[in-house]
């Protein structure tokens, strides 16, 4: 299959694409060499510059590689799937089981780290969940209490006091939120617990202020487990 000149637009882009569906086509099956930069160029209609910076993009997404003295070689036909696009692949299940496993485990740093500056971020975040659970019902309602919700547990999360946790927290949160948000228009989850979970997420703050680790811990994980199990029946 020819490769056929490209029409004027941004070349990098558009080489990098055709290559792309080469390689995805079969035309260069994995551990073939790629044709020198000059007929690759003399193919595609553009200069030498522009397939140097179109392999160098395919090589960042995990396609070919270079080695030194003999070329470029196809590594894989499909470009490597980054951490967030894997996560917005992901169900919310399986999300809420590691989910489980970063906030058990911060709740029990968060008891014993907690700060003044914490408790007051974690109370204001407790009344927002309340104010948001009042108000919810259909609509905008829904979207606001899971807002809410997440803001909370982000505050425990934030009262642990460890960065890399608080960055593994917040890259799950955005699917999180989009799966909770598509449950709350499959499900009515009033008829499972009409208080949403208030008492538990009173007690998670209440021990991290009392300083509980075991009790903190407990609280989140009878809590997310008691959801996780809703959610693994409607798998």
């Amino acid at each position: 299959m020819p490769l056929g000149p490209l029409r004027p637009s941004p070349l990098v882009e558009q080489a990098a694409q055709r290559l792309r569906d080469q390689i995805a086509a079969g035309a260069w099956p994995v551990g073939t060499r790629l044709p020198g930069e000059t007929t690759l160029a003399r193919e595609l209609g553009v200069g030498r510059s522009t397939v140097r910076e179109a392999l160098r993009a395919l090589a960042g997404a995990g396609l070919v590689q270079a080695r030194q003295g003999a070329g470029v070689f196809v590594t894989a036909t499909e470009p490597a799937e980054d951490w967030p696009a894997r996560l917005r692949r992901a169900s919310v299940a399986d999300v809420y089981e590691i989910r489980a496993m970063l906030e058990v485990r911060a709740a029990e740093l968060a008891a014993e780290r907690r700060t003044p500056d914490d408790l007051g971020a974690l109370d204001r975040a407790l009344a927002d969940r309340d104010a948001a659970l009042a108000g919810e019902g259909a609509g905008p309602g829904v979207e606001a209490f899971i807002d809410a919700d997440i803001a909370l547990h982000t505050a425990v999360v934030a009262a642990a006091h460890n960065p890399v946790l608080a960055d593994l927290y917040a890259g799950f949160v955005p699917v999180l939120r989009d799966g909770l948000l598509d449950l709350a228009a499959l499900v009515d989850v009033r008829a499972a617990d009409e208080a949403h979970g208030r008492a538990a997420h009173a007690a998670l703050v209440e021990a991290v202020r009392a300083q509980d680790p075991a009790a903190a811990s407990a609280v989140i994980r009878a809590e997310l487990d008691r959801t996780l199990a809703g959610l693994l029946q409607g798998r």
